[in-house]
């Protein structure tokens, strides 16, 4: 019973798992061929668009013909704000021990952000936003419509910890931003402070809109699997508002919310851009489009928000506090803001999540204060879940033993009844014999019901653990991602473009786990499913497994082996037989008592033996 339920679990994960992967492949595949149309088309559809803060400046027509010199036409009215739109674009740097920020005095606004001890895959200097990647603007009605991004703001204070900016409209009144860095911390507070700004606000504006786009670096190995956890990422309101991401594997998407959101956060693989308003977004768009693998410019997606800030125009002071957070995504780096950030982390749902956060990622960080070696971490973590398992395992494997030793009683029940109108007298008689030997029917699947949970965790959690990036271990140089010992050139269907050897190992472990579980069953009862097991699930969890995460096919072929080992101790030193033979026809010899769920079980089926004479005398 054990060897059975095991061999089916682990056929219909292995299945589930490929056809998730063929299904992911063939998607991609349609969705590109299918956006590279639209966009062709919308090529052909509409003309070019002429940038419209160079058409304002040189006050010229749709086609780009000039009206009037650039020199001779200003775009604002007011001296002041003319000047702040020729003027040229500055930069100052924020710094701490763990980000550089390069702010533009054009808009005031992020213009370069380096995350420190972090490199990308290939040794570089990790820059979240690159510069000219992003662009934030705040939109409004001033008399006439404003648009901060054109707009050069002039630096009244700036110091590694501190920058200060305005935006003159007069000697009285100016939108001032101001942006704090402290020591130690990945967040950057962001406030825009309106002085005496009520006389030209119109007194019918209620909201601001802010637009943040950026344009987000690739900085992994893998472009798919990059691409697979990178997405865009928001929380609800309130004090238990839920975070939900949206994107993943898409081309692109644009949603539009009318609810109020806390925070909004641009989420690639292991890093994330995120934007805090302390009094919230009163709603919103969220747009996201990921780039072809093929980008020039190595760029992995194009990330925005079209936000609505509420403001009270007829104050003659206000204040709109924010923050930006460029961190990586660590766990309890991101908890330790106590703003949900940590839960853009792809753990899974509550079952599979919980297991992850509270389980696997605390062992995980506890056993890395001690060990340095990450490889070393996944074998003992695996060894620590086998041990947590081992009960259960030890059940199972008595309960296989016991099935082994009725066997012959079995075979005898079957030969006694070997009729199909018996069926209902051969099952009654097996039950009876299974409860004499004390057999649960559902031994055998207690180890995989507690294990695929388990085993789901850590298909979620490998690829998405920024702690396994960029460690090596053995072979291998980042187990975040694959690893390869032989590239090939070209891509292979459903395979890819390399050999992961780690994958090839948990296979070929997988092969010598089947031959053992199959060795026991009888080659005429199961045929098919013996060659599901010990041939095409190995091979097809190579296929699946060769793009994926290194650690997370390390941890299968570690838990393969480890299974492997249990299983001939527990058969050498803690299942015997002949005692379990004895206790058996010890069993057999006492009177048994029926329970009363047994009885109306008899009942049941003396029932339905009596409609079947019933039917047969009528035929």
């Amino acid at each position: 019973m054990n060897n059975k339920s095991s061999v089916i679990g682990f056929a219909l994960i292995g299945i589930i798992l490929v056809l998730f992967s063929w299904y992911n492949t063939t998607q991609y595949e349609k969705q590109s061929i299918e956006y590279q149309r639209i966009q062709d088309s919308i090529a052909l559809v509409n003309p070019p668009v002429v940038d419209s803060a160079a058409m304002r400046a040189a006050q010229v027509d749709s086609t780009g013909a000039a009206l009037v010199p650039a020199e001779e036409a200003p775009f604002y009215q007011d001296s002041t704000l003319e000047a702040a739109f020729r003027g040229e674009a500055q930069y100052c740097t924020l710094e701490n021990d763990k980000i550089r920020l390069q702010v533009s005095t054009k808009g005031a606004q992020p213009y370069e952000v380096l995350i420190k001890d972090y490199f990308t895959y290939d040794s570089s200097a990790l820059f979240l936003i690159g510069k000219d990647r992003s662009s934030m603007e705040l939109e409004f009605n001033a008399n006439q419509w404003i648009n901060t991004s054109e707009l050069a703001f002039s630096v009244t204070e700036s110091t590694p910890s501190h920058l200060a900016m305005r935006l003159n409209f007069d000697e009285d009144s100016y939108i001032e931003a101001l942006y704090d860095l402290p020591a130690d911390t990945y967040m950057v507070d962001y406030n825009l402070r309106f002085v005496g700004m009520d006389q030209y606000l119109d007194r019918r504006t209620t909201s601001m809109d802010l637009k943040w786009v950026v344009d987000m670096p690739r900085l992994e190995k893998g472009y798919k699997n990059e691409r697979n956890y990178s997405a865009v990422a928001f929380r609800n309101a309130g004090e238990n508002g839920a975070v939900k991401t949206i994107g993943q594997r898409k081309e692109s998407i644009n949603e539009s919310f009318s609810t109020r959101l806390q925070w909004v956060g641009f989420q690639q693989q292991f890093f994330s851009a995120i934007l805090v308003a302390d009094n919230d977004f009163a709603g919103g768009t969220l747009v996201n489009k990921f780039y072809p693998e093929t980008n020039p410019d190595h760029l992995l997606m194009q990330s925005g928000a079209d936000l609505t800030l509420e403001v009270d125009s007829r104050s003659k002071d206000f204040t709109l506090p924010m923050h930006f957070l460029f961190a990586p995504n660590h766990f309890p780096t991101l908890k330790s803001y106590d703003k949900g950030f940590e839960k853009i982390i792809p753990l899974g749902g509550k079952l599979v999540g919980f297991i992850s956060r509270y389980v696997i990622i605390p062992t995980f960080n506890w056993l890395s204060k001690f060990i340095s070696n990450y490889g070393l971490i996944i074998l003992i973590l695996t060894l620590m879940i086998k041990l947590v398992l081992s009960p259960f395992t030890l059940k199972s494997y008595t309960s296989s033993a016991k099935m082994r030793v009725i066997k012959p009683e079995v075979d005898k029940i079957n030969a006694r009844y070997p009729k199909q109108e018996d069926a209902m007298k051969k099952q009654q008689a097996t039950m009876d014999l299974y409860r004499k030997a004390g057999i649960s029917t559902f031994g055998g699947c207690l180890p995989i019901l507690f294990q695929f949970p388990i085993l789901w965790a850590m298909f979620r959690f490998f690829p998405a653990s920024i702690e396994l990036r960029q460690q090596g271990f053995l072979w291998c140089h980042d187990l975040s991602a694959y690893d390869s010992i032989l590239d090939f050139g070209f891509n292979v269907p459903l395979y890819g473009d390399h050999i992961s050897l780690f994958a090839l190992l948990m296979g070929v472990s997988m092969w010598l786990y089947s031959r053992m579980t199959m060795g026991n069953m009888d080659d005429s009862q199961m045929p098919g499913m013996k060659f599901m097991n010990v041939w095409m699930m190995p091979i097809m969890m190579v296929f699946l497994c060769n793009n994926f995460s290194a650690g997370l096919s390390y941890y299968y072929m570690l838990s393969n082996i480890i299974t492997i080992i249990q299983n001939w101790v527990i058969r050498k030193f803690f299942i015997n037989e002949e005692k379990i033979l004895a206790d058996i026809k010890a069993k057999s010899a006492a009177p048994a008592k029926k329970s009363k769920f047994q009885q109306r079980l008899e009942e049941m089926q003396k029932m339905q033996q009596q409609q079947l004479r019933e039917q047969n005398k009528k035929r």
